[in-house]
């Protein structure tokens, strides 16, 4: 749906004038006060400059940015730049540091029981029966513990470790008892690289009282989440003796190995390699603290003796490569990680001087005091945050977040630089002892500013005294165990998470972003021995700016399960997703205002998009809970789907205008409307679905050990089919509730808009829902397709591709293949190749095509199965050769259907199947495909429109023609193969046609017969630039003539080409035409060129043309004839002027230039050249062809024409200059006989004797030799009057003249008719006259006269 805004709407725009709102169709103001949460109108690019909606005010409209172009942008395109910009948004939620800093909070959401706990307590596993069996055998000591990357669970009795999974319901125990002294610690950690083999990927560290060993753990996976473990005996082993070892703890980046015991406060290494080296065994330790600790801890007086400490917990941060250590009187060392096995204490903070801190920010407190003690610490990765290093928690449940320092600066990642300070930035105290207290509105969850305590804070809370220790799993989530009795025997766990939709929904700006948590207590009736992480870590980047934005990933990977040993058995806690929260919030059916109230205490906590979002997952089948046999099983209820969907359509907001935008006039009315919240929560359920393949790339290459090619999916087929399995029930939730949405009800909906502006918003909002709608299909059909692709044999098709596409098929991306056309090509290349193979292995290609018609239609329409089709007919043709019958039948079915889908073929697929008819010299069916793709890429014939227009530049139709021209070009291909082959072969024999004869005349044939007049246009082109004029002359085609009218204005060459063409065809007339236009035309052309065109064209005009009547002819002729007197007169000026002395040589040039060019008028001649120059014979010839009879002119000039001859003759001292008049005279005379002949014709027709004009020119002595000529033209130029039977006057006259000179020369006595020559040609004359115009008397002496001559010839 679109809208275009016009100049001067009818109704006028709420908004645009404030003053002067628009009266709405009900009489009723309109309410554009909707709210708004998002946007998404302005593009991804620029988005970096706005504020993402995890900090935007929920409640508060945000300006839309101006938009690209976006009205020319596709549905496909807009909604991919909705997916990236929300894509972008979910990278801005706030860094740890933003609300973890200076500072104190106690911010908490307590929640005691139901749907809302952010923990949920999914299964318990028993211990088995045997393990009790061993532990009552146990004399010495027991320790538990878990190894819950495994699935597996342990423990030590005396000097045998046995290990189980815990998830198995009758496992199998693994025991090391291959030592006899008693096991003091375990620890699984990652073996360094290259030192055991692949299949060993753990390393058990088992310390003794005595030696720790080192035993290889091979896992692998089973079906069902199921690991098989075995253990493996290194033979590695240390001596430790004396050490009482009890904390172990690996670097999973190195494969280092640290431990400490109780008998010290050193940190030693356990070393191990392959194989032994000089003074090096394969296993050895390290004590990496004595020096350091020498150098950093002052001298202490030999009369007091420093009480014992020991290290109590090792943990590493690998990002940072740290080691953190914590002693048993609360002291925190750091130390940095460098190679190959060093370790450099960097800080050591005891007690006092952490607490000393806390007690800066807060100005009074008992939970930091000289009877708390730190129980535990936490590493914070530095992808996680840039500044906060480590937390540790207090026995009296205080979280202290520490910052280090390097060089002035914050430490990072950077192993180069370790931190040499360390500082509490956070203090956070446990929740209130007293949560239902209330507290003031403004206050009551506010952050505390640096060094200053605030009312807001409980600084005093005893609710998690005695802490016995504590874990923090990122992105925050804490784990805290108190005694639940006074004898210790059970442990009441606090579970708090932050808040992640609160605080991506954080209100106020102008403060710093607060630390929301959300906490519950856990009783598990017994006391917690180990608890560890099941899942992967969390991390939803890989930075501190959108690391801990749970709602980001909550469909894309699993939830985050604890799992905890008690000396019961083995629980697992499951992390709740907001959208699990709904689900069940739903279920339960919420407090006294029902679920309606729940929804808007929803919407209230986390806004609109968010809700919008959440709703419509759990809409579509996305809610989990834990059944009551502890199973995590989807909710389907259908009266919570039900719910939810009314959610979503009843408070997924409005559209807003943004009214500013108008005013100004920035952007079209359209685009300066912000989408509901309904859509934007859309675009973050499908991000959220597709946001871990969107910027993947499809395939990974790489070569195998044997030097083969493998070809694999970066992204699991099991990911791609279950992303598909959700967007297939979003499109179809979306399909059967559209009625219901505004936005996807159709145009129908318009009818209830009361406003121009309701208008305008709909229709904006339905182009982005339904933009998000096609994205939706474009991509459950391109991940069937990769689903295709990797269901064939990918490395024989990604072989069979082209370079350049083989390089784009490496580079291609899941947003490539859903969202750009060149996406979409490169995956129909990936079809054609699938398609190509199979046929190649001797498939059927109805069978495939339908397959991938069936599975990814886009990626292969209607027209892709008739291409296969036509491909597959070519190759059985190319099978069964060419000149067989049978390949020549399936060679007309290949052209048949390949015609069928010219519109859909690409430029190679018609390129290889020219060249396949080519080879098969099926020349005719490979010209006429040409012809069809070319006429189906330019229905609208915009490409000849061009061309009749002149070829303009930077015209959008010469595009158009361009890719015609690509299919002429295949036909010039052709052509050239038709007559190399011809030219190799006779045409005949036997007087037959040969076979290439043949294919030759059918090639031109369809050439001929083409009604294709830009085809032809282009041929004629190309058959001149190839120097081929003649061939085009025989060309039969009605095109032919149109194309030379229009090159001719501006070639000559054509011009030439098109007279030649008429006069070829018998069209004289045209012929004449066409030489008279090239006579007047303004083309370089000289006067005598000129001339000799204007004769053709005499000659021309006067034949008869069929279909062209005397008029018209007459009236050609005539124009003809006058042009060639007036080019004659000039012709004699410019031979005249070529040998006048008078003109200086400077000056001849531009004179001659002047009038060797273009035809010039009579009276231009006259008064530029003629008179000035005192040609005055030229003078009275200008007047006869001007027929100008003013006498006193015409006596002037002959006078002066007298007088000039006469002093001409004087001054070059010729004798009897009246010779020379007499000359003069009788030239100028034979001139005047047509003048005569015309005058005598029309007004003394039948007066005095019929001769008389003859008999005036002979008694002036003109000779026979000037007067019959100009009789004979007159009678072959058949002119007005002279026409026809008129002609008899002309025939008459030269009669007489012939008859009276030859009586004449016969009474001299002389050479008769002044010679043979001249007897020859009259006698010639004689015999036309005879047989044209004459009466029987006039024939009979013609006849006899000429019988006369012809026997003096003898």
């Amino acid at each position: 749906m679109s809208f275009a805004v016009q100049q001067t709407p009818q109704r006028l725009l709420p908004g645009a004038y404030i003053a002067t709102p628009a009266q709405s169709r009900q009489q009723q103001p309109s309410n554009i006060q909707s709210l708004a949460f998002s946007t998404t109108t302005s593009a991804v690019q620029n988005n970096a400059q706005q504020q993402s909606p995890y900090s935007a005010p929920a409640q508060q409209p945000r300006a839309p940015q101006p938009p690209n172009s976006t009205e020319t942008l596709k549905p496909i395109e807009r909604g991919a730049r909705t997916i990236n910009q929300v894509l972008v948004d979910e990278t801005r939620y706030p860094e740890l540091d933003s609300y973890v800093g200076q500072g104190t909070s106690s911010d908490y959401e307590l929640i005691s029981d139901g749907p809302s706990q952010p923990f949920q307590k999914t299964k318990v596993y028993d211990i088995p029966e045997r393990i009790f069996d061993q532990y009552n055998r146990a004399q010495v000591s027991t320790i538990m513990g878990l190894f819950a990357e495994i699935n597996h669970a342990w423990i030590t009795i005396d000097n045998a470790l046995y290990l189980w999974d815990y998830t198995h319901p009758n496992p199998e125990l693994i025991g090391f008892e291959e030592q006899p002294n008693s096991i003091t610690a375990v620890k699984l950690v990652v073996p360094r690289a290259g030192v055991f083999v692949q299949a060993i990927t753990h390393l058990l560290v088992v310390a003794t009282t005595l030696e720790m060993f080192l035993v290889g753990v091979a896992c692998q996976a089973g079906q069902g989440g199921s690991r098989t473990v075995s253990l493996y005996q290194t033979k590695m082993h240390i001596s430790i003796r004396g050490l009482d070892i009890h904390v172990i703890e690996g670097s999973a980046k190195t494969g280092r190995i640290f431990f400490s015991g109780r008998g010290d406060h050193d940190v030693y290494e356990l070393t191990y390699q392959q194989e032994e080296k000089w003074f090096q065994s394969r296993c050895g330790k390290i004590n990496q603290t004595t020096n350091a600790i020498t150098a950093l801890t002052p001298a202490v007086p030999f009369t007091k003796k420093a009480p014992h400490e020991h290290v109590v917990q090792l943990v590493v941060d690998d990002s940072r490569n740290l080691l953190y250590t914590l002693s048993s009187r609360s002291s925190i060392r750091t130390f940095h990680l460098q190679p190959p096995n060093t370790l450099v204490c960097v800080i050591s903070r005891n007690r006092n001087d952490i607490f000393g801190n806390v007690l800066h920010m807060v100005s009074r407190t008992d939970l930091v005091g000289p009877k708390a003690a730190i129980v535990s610490i936490s590493p914070i990765s530095s992808q996680e945050a840039s500044k906060l290093h480590l937390m540790a928690t207090t026995s009296t449940g205080c979280r202290l977040f520490l910052s280090a320092t390097a060089s002035y600066s914050w430490s990072t990642s950077s192993s180069s630089s370790p931190p040499t300070s360390m500082q509490v930035q956070h203090v956070r105290f446990p929740p209130s002892q007293n949560p239902q207290s209330p507290r003031p509105p403004q206050q009551q969850s506010n952050q505390m500013s640096n060094y200053q305590g605030g009312p807001g804070t409980d600084t005093q809370s005893r609710s998690l005294d005695r802490t016995r220790t504590a874990l923090r799993y990122p992105p925050g989530y804490f784990l805290c165990f108190v005694p639940g009795n006074q004898q210790g025997t059970t442990d009441l766990i606090f579970l708090s998470t932050p808040d992640t939709g609160r605080i991506a929904m954080e209100q106020d700006h102008s403060q710093r972003t607060l630390y929301r948590e959300i906490g519950s207590h856990l009783d598990l009736g017994s006391r917690v021995e180990d608890l560890g992480l099941v899942s992967a870590p969390f991390a939803a980047a890989s930075s501190p700016a959108g690391f801990g934005n749970e709602l980001a990933v909550q469909y894309d990977v699993s939830s985050t399960e604890i799992v905890i040993l008690t000396n019961t058995g083995i629980h697992t806690i499951r992390r709740r997703r907001l959208v699990d929260v709904l689900a069940a919030t739903i279920r339960q059916g919420g407090g006294g205002q029902g679920v309606e109230g729940e929804v808007r205490k929803f919407i209230q906590h986390y806004g609109r998009c968010e809700s919008a979002a959440t709703a419509l997952a759990v809409a579509c089948g996305q809610g989990q809970d834990v059944t009551p046999d502890s199973r995590l099983a989807k909710i389907t209820d259908p009266d919570i789907l039900e719910h939810a969907r009314k959610m979503f359509v009843d408070h997924g907001g409005k559209a807003v205008l943004n009214e500013n935008s108008i005013v100004d006039q920035a952007v079209p009315a359209i685009d300066a409307v912000r989408p509901s919240p309904r859509h934007q929560g859309l675009a973050l359920y499908i991000s959220r679905l597709v946001r871990s393949i969107w910027k993947a790339y499809i395939i990974h290459e790489s070569i195998t050990p044997t030097g083969g090619l493998s070809v694999v999916p970066t992204v699991s087929l099991q990911k791609l089919q279950n992303t598909q399995r959700d967007l297939t029930q979003l499109h179809e939730f979306l399909n059967s509730n559209k009625t219901f949405i505004e936005g996807l009800a159709g145009p129908e909906a318009l009818v209830r808009a009361s406003t121009k502006q309701q208008e305008v918003i709909l229709q904006a909002e339905h182009r982005a829902l339904h933009s998000l709608v096609v994205l939706i299909s474009d991509i459950i059909e391109a991940i069937s397709f990769v689903l295709v692709l990797f269901d064939e044999r990918t490395h024989e098709i990604v072989l069979s591709l082209a370079d350049t596409i083989r390089q784009q098929v490496r580079q291609l991306t899941y947003e490539g293949l859903f969202a750009t056309t060149n996406g979409k090509e490169v995956a129909k290349e990936l079809v054609k190749a699938i398609v190509n193979r199979n046929i190649a292995s001797g498939s059927n290609v109805d069978t495939i095509a339908e397959a991938l018609r069936r599975r990814c239609g886009s990626f292969c329409s209607a027209d892709d199965v008739v291409i296969f089709k036509a491909q597959e007919q070519l190759k059985r043709a190319s099978e069964a050769g060419g000149a067989s019958e049978y390949g020549r039948n399936l060679l007309n079915e290949s052209l048949r259907l390949f015609q069928q889908v010219a519109a859909s073929l690409s430029m190679d697929q018609i390129q290889w199947a020219v060249n396949q008819f080519v080879s098969m010299e099926f020349y005719a069916g490979a010209i006429q495909l040409a012809l069809s793709v070319a006429k189906e890429s330019d229905r609208g014939n915009r490409a000849l429109s061009w061309i009749t227009d002149g070829r303009p530049e930077q015209d959008p139709r010469e595009v158009v023609f361009n890719s015609r021209k690509q299919c002429y070009d295949l036909v010039h291909q052709v052509i050239s193969a038709v007559d190399q082959n011809s030219s190799q072969a006779p045409d005949t024999i036997d007087g037959q046609y040969t076979l290439t004869a043949k294919r030759r005349n059918e090639a031109y044939s369809v050439i001929d017969n083409s009604d294709d007049e830009v085809f032809q246009t282009d041929l004629y082109d190309w058959y001149l630039a190839q120097g081929w004029s003649d061939r085009l002359l025989e060309v039969q085609s009605p095109y032919i003539v149109t194309y030379l009218r229009r090159k001719s204005a501006h070639d000559i060459a054509h011009a030439d080409l098109l007279w030649r063409y008429y006069a070829q065809s018998d069209k004289f007339h045209d012929a004449a035409s066409v030489q008279l236009q090239l006579a007047k035309s303004g083309f370089d052309l000289s006067l005598e060129k000129r001339i000799e065109y204007l004769g053709r064209a005499k000659a021309n005009a006067s034949v008869f043309t069929s279909g062209i009547g005397r008029q018209p002819r007459q009236v050609l002729l005539h124009e003809v004839s006058d042009l060639l007197d007036v080019a004659n007169i000039q012709d004699d000026l410019l031979q005249r002027l070529k040998a006048d002395t008078r003109i200086s040589p400077e000056r001849r040039p531009e004179v001659l230039k002047g009038l060797n060019g273009q035809i010039l008028s009579l009276t231009e001649l006259y008064n530029g050249y003629a008179d000035q120059a005192s040609y005055f014979d030229l003078c009275i010839l200008i007047y006869q062809a001007s027929d100008y009879r003013n006498p006193a002119d015409i006596k002037a000039t002959w006078q002066n024409l007298l007088e000039y001859t006469h002093k001409e003759t004087i001054d070059r001292e010729e004798p009897l200059p009246y010779e020379a008049v007499i000359e003069k005279v009788r030239t100028l005379g034979t001139e005047l006989v047509p003048m005569l002949e015309k005058y005598a014709y029309e007004f003394q027709r039948g007066v005095g004797p019929p001769t008389w004009i003859i008999d005036t020119f002979l008694d002036l002595q003109v000779p026979y030799e000037s007067i019959l000529p100009v009789l004979e033209q007159m009678f072959y130029n058949d002119e007005a009057p002279f026409q026809g039977r008129n002609r008899r006057y002309i025939a008459n006259d030269l009669l007489y003249l012939i008859q009276r000179w030859y009586q004449d020369t016969e009474r001299a006595g002389g050479r008769i008719l002044g010679g043979e020559s001249n007897a020859q040609a009259i006698s010639e004359i004689l015999q036309v006259l005879q047989n044209n115009g004459l009466d029987d008397q006039k024939v009979e002496e013609c006849r006899a006269l000429r019988m006369r001559i012809e026997q003096m010839l003898r």
